[in-house]
């Protein structure tokens, strides 16, 4: 468990970090915070690239964050959300980020970003034991979730922020009552299919989080965000989401609005288009009031890191991962049963393994999740079912607390267990970094070997044990459940495939019974 963790939040306007020192209770006490304006999503477009500019505005605010983590001595872990998850060449921006700044960034997806927050806004407001309506206005998307306690009834990521909705309706510094209208006309078309979705769920309260809303609460109290040391649990009305709005259009232009009291001088140009997300979806749901959170998506990563820390058995799924996994299985998994004992025989292989395979701390999480749902893909076809379990777990919104890079390297371990090894003519693992395709490989080498070893989806092998022996020989070895249990198939089946790890290891590899039988 590390003493101190460092979380950054790398958004599309802004880039945040939190530092905070692990208490004994399992909590966390905030030690500084830090955040820059980095405006990722600025250029022409609908945010399909990053420009030069942004990267390096971007890339130089990661490397001051890493020297204050290092000052605290902070573990440091850092996710990125609508700006660089849309852009084309985010892998760009992600390589420079680590070679040049040292830091490590994960890509998170929009349903997994809506998920963290909530995680981030449980520590900040006593509702756990009521059902919230949690919207997060970003300045590339605005996340919309319901949920009781940690769990998430019903989330939506909507491509709705300040800055890409001020990029097509206020481009002009001057604001048009036109735009205005046009502006909630577009808000309301993209809220609405969640709305009505959602509409048997009752949310005792609703919850607000992001810099928009934040600056919305310091207008109605008439003073900057910096006046008072915190503006977390203020109450914001819609009528006062309405003021604002008036007194935003009225200033009529950037440079008068960044006058108005309580106003962010560095937001005051996408302001307007925030409050009129707010506005409309707080008209849609029919709500009153909204709670402001100052803890958002860098607590929620804080507290989740935390949480993986915290006696986790990486070897094991955590929790909540487990249970999104879970959940994908019992949606499109023929047979449960050939799914977990494949996961159990790869969990076997790794631990035999490891050492000459070194894989990493989290390899045996990764392996589980591509062994359970290796076989999804079945659900639409057998035929070249690898490539559709690919599919399945690289589009589904059930992949709860993995990062975008980790849903990456499951994907392609399920793609990678039959048929075809990996290989760079494919262009989906051509474009991993180096280590995560030797990753990839690695665990999709033991994967082949487990679903082998469960050839008649029988269960028949209950024990299995890999090691080197003293020659550098790969030796696999298997037993049933008595003497008279009949191997055979497995045995040859998990020969057929020992190929892959050969490959891998530089070794060769025997499969062998416990009495000495081998193919």
């Amino acid at each position: 468990m590390p003493e101190t963790i460092a979380a950054i939040d790398i958004g599309t306007n802004s880039l945040h970090m939190v530092v905070a020192r692990v208490t004994g209770s399992g909590r966390f006490e905030i030690v500084t915070r830090h955040k820059e304006m980095v405006r990722l999503g600025e250029g022409p477009g609908d945010m399909k690239q990053l420009t030069v500019d942004a990267m390096n505005r971007g890339v130089d605010a990661l490397t001051r964050c890493r020297r204050i983590a290092e000052s605290f001595d902070a573990q440091l872990v850092a996710v990125a959300t609508s700006a660089v998850r849309e852009a084309q060449n985010r892998d760009e921006f992600i390589r420079r980020a680590r070679e040049e700044a040292g830091v490590v960034v994960d890509v998170i997806s929009g349903h997994e970003e809506a998920r963290l927050i909530h995680l981030g806004v449980l520590q900040a407001l006593p509702v756990f034991d009521s059902v919230i309506l949690l919207c997060d206005i970003g300045g590339g998307s605005t996340e919309l979730l319901y949920g009781l306690g940690q769990e998430i009834l019903a989330a939506r990521s909507l491509k709705l922020g300040a800055i890409r909705l001020t990029r097509r309706f206020f481009g002009d510094p001057e604001v048009h009552p036109a735009s205005v209208v046009a502006c909630r006309r577009f808000v309301r078309d993209q809220v609405t299919p969640f709305v009505v979705e959602t509409r048997s769920i009752r949310a005792d309260s609703m919850v607000g989080s992001s810099g928009t809303i934040e600056t919305l609460v310091a207008m109605t109290r008439g003073k900057g965000t910096d006046s008072q040391r915190t503006l977390n649990a203020e109450v914001l009305s819609r009528d006062d989401v309405g003021v604002c709005i008036e007194a935003l259009v009225a200033a009529g232009d950037h440079a008068t609005i960044t006058k108005l009291p309580g106003v962010d001088e560095s937001r005051a140009d996408i302001l307007l288009a925030g409050a009129l997300i707010l506005h409309e979806v707080m008209l849609l749901a029919g709500t009153e009031f909204l709670t402001f959170s100052e803890s958002a998506l860098r607590e929620g990563v804080l507290l989740d890191a935390l949480h993986r820390h915290a006696g986790v058995d990486h070897r094991k799924l955590s929790d909540l991962r487990r249970h999104s996994v879970l959940h994908l299985v019992e949606l499109c998994e023929e047979d449960p049963d050939h799914a977990f004992q494949v996961a159990w025989l790869a969990q076997r292989l790794l631990e035999g393994l490891e050492h000459c395979l070194d894989l990493g701390p989290d390899a045996g999480e990764l392996l589980e999740a591509a062994a359970l749902l290796s076989n999804v893909g079945l659900f639409i076809s057998h035929s070249r079912h690898h490539q559709h379990s690919y599919y399945v777990i690289r589009n589904s919104e059930h992949m709860s607390g993995f990062s975008d890079r980790e849903i990456e390297i499951i994907a392609q371990v399920a793609r990678y267990h039959r048929k075809s090894a990996p290989s760079e003519r494919h262009e989906v693992f051509r474009s991993l970094s180096p280590e995560d395709r030797s990753l990839v490989r690695g665990l999709a080498s033991l994967l082949r070997i487990a679903v082998g070893l469960d050839r008649s989806h029988g269960g028949v092998v209950r024990t299995v044990a890999a090691g080197v022996d003293g020659d550098g020989l790969i030796t696999i070895t298997i037993a049933g459940e008595g003497h008279d249990v009949d191997l055979s198939l497995e045995l040859y089946s998990g020969a057929e495939r020992r190929g892959l790890l050969e490959d891998v290891t530089g070794r060769a590899v025997s499969v062998v019974t416990a009495d000495g039988a081998s193919t």
